[in-house]
C-alpha cells in the first residue's frame, strides 16, 4: 500500500508498505477513505515530537471502511463506515476510567506517533470498540474528518479548559484550523466577545465569517495594547493559545485579565518564559491538555444537527499520491490560504 513516511526532521516520502495486519483481538484494520494533515504533523517534521521515530507512517485523523476485525471486536464489522479518533482508548485502565483517554495505559495519542497512522491506504486501529465511531448515514465525510482531532481539540483544550462562559471575553491567539475550531465551539457558550489574533489577514477574515467579534493583526507587535483597549484595560477572561510557539504563549500572558484562564492548545517544541513577576497576584489559571476526545459523541450530534459545519474549514483536496503536494500547500498556508486539506485514499 502507499503511505506517507516520516524519515527524520525535515524528511518525508511516499513509500510502499505492507498492508497492516491484526495484532491483537481488539484491533481493526480500516481502509482509509479520507484523511488530512494536522499542524502536529508539521511539529513532528520539525523534530518537536521525540516519541515519533523515523520510519513512522504519519497521520491520526480520518474516516474509512472496516476491512477486518480482531476476535475481540464486537461493535464493528467489515464494511462499516467509521470515524477514526486521534486518541486510542482501552476504556478500562485508570486513566480511561477518569476520562483521560489521552493517557490511556495502552493507547492515547499513538496513531502516527508511536504506531503507524492514517496517511496511508490502510491503518491498524487498536482498541477498535472504544476508539472508532460509526458514521451516520448521509453524513458529510469531510466534516467527519474534522471530528477526528481538531474540533474536539479546540473544544476540550481551549473552550472547556478555558472556562468560556456566557458574557465572557475570549481571545484566541492563532487563527489556524485549531483556533477556528475553538472559535466555532466557543459560541456554544455565548461569550460577549471573541477576539481572534493572527499575523494573516486572510485567516482573520475567515475568523470574522466564522463569528469572531473582533480581529487583530499582531504583526506590528501591538496586539496586547489593542486587547487592553477593547477590554477597557481589564484583559480577557479566557486567552486560548492555539499555535505552539513562545511568542503566542507570551502574548496570552500579557492579555489575560485578573481571575482569567490561559488555556494552552498548541504543541510546543521550545521552552516558554513564565512571567510570574507580573502574574503572581492576578489569580489566573494556566491549563494544558492533550485532547481526550471525550466530547466526540456530543460534537458528532452537533454536526449532524447542523449547529456547526466544520467542513467549512476544508480549503484544498488531494489524492493520496499527491500527499507531498498537500504537505507543501499546508506548510505554506500564508501563501496558499490553506486551512485543512483533505486527502482521498
Amino acid at each position: 500500500m502507499k503511505a506517507l513516511v516520516y524519515r527524520g526532521p525535515g524528511l518525508k516520502a511516499i513509500e510502499d508498505r505492507p498492508k497492516p495486519e491484526i495484532q491483537a483481538p481488539s484491533d481493526a484494520i480500516v481502509k482509509i477513505v479520507k484523511t488530512t494533515i494536522c499542524g502536529t504533523d508539521l511539529h513532528i517534521l520539525k523534530g518537536d515530537v521525540a516519541t515519533c521515530a523515523p520510519g513512522r507512517i504519519l497521520g491520526h485523523e480520518g474516516v474509512g471502511i472496516i476491512d477486518s476485525v480482531g476476535a475481540g471486536v464486537t461493535a464493528f464489522h467489515p464494511g462499516d463506515r467509521v470515524l477514526i479518533s486521534c486518541i486510542s482508548s482501552c476504556g478500562k485502565c485508570d486513566y480511561c476510567r477518569r476520562g483521560m483517554y489521552s493517557h490511556c495505559a495502552t493507547g492515547g495519542w499513538i496513531l502516527g506517533n508511536e504506531i503507524d497512522g492514517t496517511q496511508a491506504e490502510y491503518v491498524r486501529t487498536p482498541h477498535a470498540d472504544t476508539s472508532l465511531y460509526p458514521i451516520p448515514d448521509g453524513a458529510d465525510e469531510e466534516a467527519m474528518v474534522m471530528l477526528s482531532d481538531i474540533l474536539p481539540t479546540g473544544f476540550e483544550c481551549g473552550v472547556l479548559n478555558g472556562k468560556v462562559a456566557p458574557g465572557s471575553t475570549v481571545a484566541i491567539v492563532g487563527s489556524g484550523p485549531i483556533g477556528l475550531a475553538a472559535l466555532l465551539t466557543a459560541q456554544f457558550y455565548s461569550p460577549a466577545e471573541i477576539i481572534m489574533i493572527d499575523l494573516d489577514d486572510n485567516r482573520l477574515e475567515i475568523a470574522r465569517q466564522f463569528g469572531a467579534t473582533q480581529t487583530i493583526n499582531s504583526s506590528d507587535g501591538k496586539a496586547a495594547e489593542r486587547v487592553s483597549s477593547l477590554t477597557a484595560g481589564r484583559g480577557v477572561d479566557t486567552a486560548i493559545e492555539a499555535v505552539g510557539v513562545p511568542a503566542t504563549f507570551l502574548l496570552c500572558e500579557e492579555i489575560v485579565g485578573p481571575g482569567g484562564v490561559i488555556a494552552n492548545v498548541g504543541v510546543h517544541g521550545l521552552k516558554v518564559d513564565l512571567h510570574l513577576e507580573t502574574l503572581w497576584a492576578k489569580n489566573i489559571t494556566i491549563t494544558t491538555r492533550l485532547v481526550d476526545t471525550v466530547t466526540t459523541p456530543m460534537l458528532l450530534k452537533t454536526v449532524q444537527s447542523k449547529k456547526i459545519d466544520p467542513s467549512r474549514l476544508v480549503t484544498h483536496r488531494f489524492k493520496l499520491d499527491q500527499i507531498l503536494d498537500a504537505y507543501d500547500v499546508f506548510g505554506r498556508a500564508a501563501e496558499t490560504h490553506a486551512l485543512k486539506v483533505i486527502i482521498e485514499a
